[in-house]
């Protein structure tokens, strides 16, 4: 469904139309680009409160810089909604997040406004960085480089050293810019979140920095000598009015701000002084997520992606269903950990930043001495988790497996190399849905089964998950060396009446499901409910197909592979992850291994990126859902006929 634009909107789908308003006319634009977000997102979906929150930040950085040509560098990408329908893509903005349409981040194959491809945190600054350094190598001393990140994404280390780097570099040309509202997706934490606190509340030294700032202005076409002087002002004020020196600054980074994120002229304004200024500085924005949308101004969290809603009531729309549904696995996690620490006081948890969408909000807000939100810093959450093991305490480290991509050295060297049990559970594993290639948890697998001291499991429902978890903390395990991973998607289970008695699971066994003799499906996870169906869907057309979850690919269940390859000659295996180094070659390597000869069909995400889409959609396209697995065995039998 086209949402029309508003007045000035429909004339704008350019920054070189945006350019041609006058500055009297942009705050009715930015009224129309807010409300089009707003129309067009609650009818469609997507990221929502971010994008508010620049609203005006990005038409004055689209108004005043020369895009494409200079480079706008947006962080994560939530925000980059604004951006998206001034660059050229107004009238295909429907279509974002949707199988086929625009992506919700910044993408570079997708527009030449998009200088870099993002979606996980914290980037920009290291990204902008080598963008002006290349510039300069290349000549172009003039070109504009804006890395815009969020005062949530500050707290990754990634940031703190491209802005360490930044400052070492006098003649990059780079403008960082902070937008400060407080969140990433839940509240900020931290002490960083409490000195960009100190700043933007002490009177005393904004008022004297707006002073500073109007005589920057005033001087600043007197050349270099005029700027030092006003510079060393400026340090003496930060120094004297808030009693310390500057952060930002003692990185050798000329800070500017705090200012209004939401005044547009003077937003547009202070960028026309600083696209002036050359060297390494950063612009502190303050600005409210949500910002224009009563709901999402009130309730942050809940609106940062909310899915379809009414926009005249915030009403947000649910799918009714007449019959209980099961939980999201998030839940079941989030439930069973408070359950397993209400028995045992060494369990603690941890989060880099995502509290509800990981629900070990539930453990936070019933044992806050026991569970840790770390912020954006997955490398920390890993390191911290392992600091935690060396006392006897056992820890469920809960990260989205596409961000434990980040934190890979510290899961070997100081987990695994060290002989510490910590429990990985990996959150999102799998496709991710509409966030895309950036979200999908594709690597999981293939990645941790390869360390030593590690153990790698999937569950196939919510009871199969808190056993799991039940095992992980027990006294055997937590007693030995090995790291304990359990990976589960995003979405709903299949069962619900899950909360069922744990019961402690015996690692690297798996189960027969199915009895066959044609064909035998190799699972491992929740795609299993998939590939049962498919054997019971079969089994109605006259083929005997057995079915195996093998629910740990590391251990493997030797005895089972056995069982398999003894007896069948044809073997399907099924897993949501990559092909290259996942369960299926874990089952490759085992058959040669053990010198046995079978066809083996393996079927799970393919070498190549995936795009965005539902769930469904894209297993289908990889042909590993219900449908595809039913397909692989008949052609594989057809072939044994023909044969």
């Amino acid at each position: 469904m086209f949402i029309e634009p508003g007045k000035l909107l429909n004339k704008v789908n350019s920054p070189e139309e945006l350019r041609k308003l006058s500055k009297d006319q942009l705050p009715q634009f930015c009224d129309e680009l807010r409300q089009y977000i707003i129309d067009t997102v609650s009818i469609h979906g997507g990221h929502f409160g971010a994008s508010l929150g620049v609203v005006e930040l990005t038409t004055a950085l689209h108004y005043v810089f020369n895009t494409p040509d200079d480079k706008l560098v947006w962080d994560v990408g939530h925000q980059a909604y604004g951006h998206k329908i001034i660059t050229e893509r107004r009238d295909s903005f429907y279509t974002n997040r949707v199988y086929g349409g625009l992506s919700g981040f910044p993408k570079i194959s997708e527009s030449k406004y998009d200088a870099f491809g993002v979606g996980h945190s914290s980037t920009s600054i290291s990204a902008a960085l080598g963008m002006a350094v290349g510039s300069n190598h290349n000549g172009d001393k003039n070109a504009q480089h804006i890395a815009i990140i969020g005062d949530g994404a500050l707290t990754a280390g990634l940031a703190f050293e491209g802005m360490n780097h930044a400052g070492s570099l006098k003649d990059a040309n780079i403008l960082i810019i902070l937008n400060d509202n407080c969140m990433s997706i839940d509240p900020n934490v931290g002490a960083l979140r409490e000195y960009l606190t100190d700043i933007t509340t002490s009177k005393s030294y904004n008022k004297v920095k707006e002073d500073v700032w109007n005589l920057l202005g005033k001087m600043s076409h007197f050349g270099k000598s005029a700027r030092e002087i006003v510079q060393k002002i400026e340090n003496a004020m930060k120094g004297a009015v808030l009693g310390n020196s500057n952060f930002f600054e003692a990185l050798n980074l000329r800070y500017f701000g705090p200012v209004d994120g939401h005044d547009i002229d003077h937003m547009v304004h202070v960028m026309e002084d600083l696209k002036n200024i050359p060297g390494p500085k950063i612009l502190h924005c303050i600005t409210k997520k949500g910002k224009g949308y009563e709901p999402a101004e009130k309730d942050q969290t809940k609106w940062h992606a909310p899915g379809l809603f009414d926009k005249l009531t915030g009403e947000i729309k649910q799918v009714a269903s007449p019959t209980p549904q099961p939980p999201k696995y998030q839940v079941v996690f989030g439930k069973t950990i408070v359950e397993l620490a209400e028995k045992n006081s060494k369990i603690v948890g941890v989060t880099p930043a995502m509290p509800s969408g990981s629900s070990l909000n539930i453990m936070m807000d019933a044992m806050p001495d026991r569970a840790f939100d770390v912020a954006i810093a997955e490398q920390h959450a890993v390191t911290f988790s392992a600091g935690m093991a060396t006392k006897g305490l056992t820890v469920f480290c809960n990260i989205y497996s596409t961000f434990m991509q980040r934190a890979y050295d510290q899961v070997i060297h100081d987990v695994c190399l060290q002989g510490l049990p910590v429990i990985f559970c990996l959150d999102r594993a799998g496709f991710a849905g509409a966030d895309g290639p950036t979200h999908h948890g594709a690597y999981d697998l293939a990645f941790m089964r390869c360390i030593p001291n590690m153990i790698v499991s999937a569950p196939m429902n919510e009871e199969e998950l808190r056993n799991l978890m039940f095992t992980a903390q027990s006294d055997k395990i937590q007693s030995g060396k090995d790291a304990f991973t359990i990976r589960y998607p995003r979405g709903k289970g299949v069962m619900v009446d899950w909360k069922l008695p744990m019961q402690e699971i015996e690692v690297g066994k798996g189960r027969k499901l199915k009895d066959g003799e044609d064909i035998a499906i190799l699972s491992i996870g929740h795609i299993g409910n998939d590939a049962l169906k498919a054997a019971n869907e079969l089994e109605k057309e006259g083929l005997s197909v057995a079915h195996y979850d093998l629910r740990f690919v590391k251990p493997l269940d030797e005895e089972v592979l056995h069982e398999v390859f003894s007896k069948f000659s044809k073997v399907i295996t099924v897993e949501d992850g990559c092909l290259q180094g996942g369960m299926g070659s874990a089952v490759l390597e085992f058959m040669i291994d053990h010198g046995y000869t079978a066809q083996v069909k393996r079927l799970g995400i393919p070498d190549r990126l995936v795009e965005h889409g539902e769930q469904a959609e894209l297993q289908a396209e990889c042909g590993f859902d219900k449908e595809g697995i039913q397909k692989a065995c008949l052609a594989m039998l057809a072939a044994k006929t023909l044969a």
